[in-house]
C-alpha cells in the first residue's frame, strides 16, 4: 500500500475514533435558548415574513402576535378564527388555518381578513390546522378535528391542496388518522405529513398538479408542527419538551430540549438563522449554524 494513502486511512480512523469527524451541532456555539414572551395561553403556528418578523398564534385567546425583529411583542389580529397554523405567502399576505371557524383564509397586511376555502364537496372542514405553500402559490393544509369528534363535516381526517388561482380544493390524503404538522422540501418536490393519530410521518412526491404520489414512511413518529432548513433538514416538535431534527434520508441527527412542550417551530430574525419555537405558555428562540429557507 502506497505510504500516502496509508497514513491517510490511519489519520481518518484516529480522527473518527476521537469525534473529532461528528457532525458540527445545527445550533451556534454558545448559544442559549431564550425566552423572549410568555403569559399566553397555547401559543402556535410560527411563521415569518420576508423582513424576519415571527407572527403566531394563541389559540385560546383568538389572536395572532408579532414578534419584530427589534424584538417588540404587538398584536396583529383579534377575532383570528381561533387561527393555529401560519404561513406567507409571495404577496405579503399571512395564510391561516383558521380552525375555530372551519376555514383557510388570507390577512393583508393591514389585517384585513379574507375566506380562501372553507367546504370541501360542499361540506365544512372539519379544523385546518397546519399549511404550506408551494413556488406557485398552491396551499396544502391538514384538517383533522382536536377535542370533540362526534359529527365530524367531513368523512374523516385529510390532507387538502388549495389550487393557485384560489379556485379548487384536491383532497390529497385521504389514509391518515389524524393529519396534523406538514412541510415541503426546499426544492419543493416533496412533501412532509405528519399522522399524529398514527404516530407516523410521511414523505411524498409532489405530482405537476399538486396531487401527490410515491408515500413513503419517514419517521417512526407522527408530529405535530414543522419546519426546514435550506439544506433539507425537517425540525418536528411534539416528543415531551424537545425537537427532533431529520435529515433528508429520515435520521435524527439533533434533539433540541426546550423548558416547555414545543408546539410549533419557524426560523426567522434578519438573517433566518433564528429558530423560534412556540411552545405552551411562552415564544423561545435558538440561534443556528443552519439556515432557513
Amino acid at each position: 500500500m502506497n505510504r500516502k494513502i496509508f497514513f491517510l486511512i490511519t489519520l481518518l480512523l484516529v480522527l473518527a475514533t476521537t469525534g473529532c469527524l461528528e457532525e458540527k451541532s445545527l445550533i451556534l456555539p454558545g448559544a442559549k435558548i431564550e425566552k423572549l414572551a410568555t403569559g399566553f395561553k397555547f401559543t402556535e403556528g410560527p411563521a415569518a415574513d420576508k423582513e424576519g418578523n415571527v407572527f403566531f398564534t394563541d389559540i385560546p385567546n383568538n389572536r395572532i402576535n408579532k414578534w419584530s425583529t427589534d424584538g417588540k411583542l404587538s398584536t396583529f389580529v383579534e377575532n383570528s378564527g381561533a387561527a393555529n397554523g401560519l404561513f406567507f405567502d409571495k404577496m405579503g399576505n399571512l395564510i391561516a388555518c383558521a380552525g375555530g371557524n372551519g376555514q383557510l383564509v388570507s390577512i393583508d397586511p393591514k389585517g384585513k381578513i379574507t375566506v380562501v376555502a372553507e367546504k370541501y364537496n360542499g361540506k365544512k372542514f372539519n379544523q385546518p390546522n397546519d399549511l404550506w405553500l408551494d413556488a406557485k402559490g398552491g396551499i396544502y393544509f391538514t384538517d383533522p378535528r382536536y377535542g370533540n369528534r362526534d359529527n365530524l363535516p367531513q368523512d374523516g381526517e385529510h390532507v387538502y391542496y388549495v389550487t393557485p388561482d384560489r379556485k379548487t380544493v384536491i383532497r390529497v390524503v385521504d389514509d391518515f388518522t389524524r393529519p396534523n404538522g406538514i412541510i415541503g422540501s426546499p426544492n419543493g418536490k416533496l412533501l412532509y405529513v405528519a399522522d399524529n393519530g398514527a404516530k407516523n410521518s410521511f414523505v411524498y412526491k409532489i405530482n405537476k398538479d399538486g396531487t401527490l404520489s410515491d408515500k413513503k414512511l419517514f419517521a417512526l413518529a407522527g408530529y405535530d408542527g414543522m419546519t426546514i432548513d435550506s439544506k433539507g433538514n425537517v425540525y418536528m416538535t411534539l416528543r415531551p419538551k424537545k425537537i427532533d431534527v431529520y435529515n433528508p434520508q429520515g435520521d435524527v441527527i439533533e434533539t433540541i430540549e426546550f423548558p416547555e412542550q414545543p408546539a410549533n417551530v419557524c426560523f426567522g430574525g434578519k438573517d433566518k438563522k433564528t429558530l423560534f419555537v412556540t411552545a405552551q405558555t411562552s415564544l423561545y428562540s435558538l440561534k443556528m449554524n443552519a439556515k432557513g429557507l
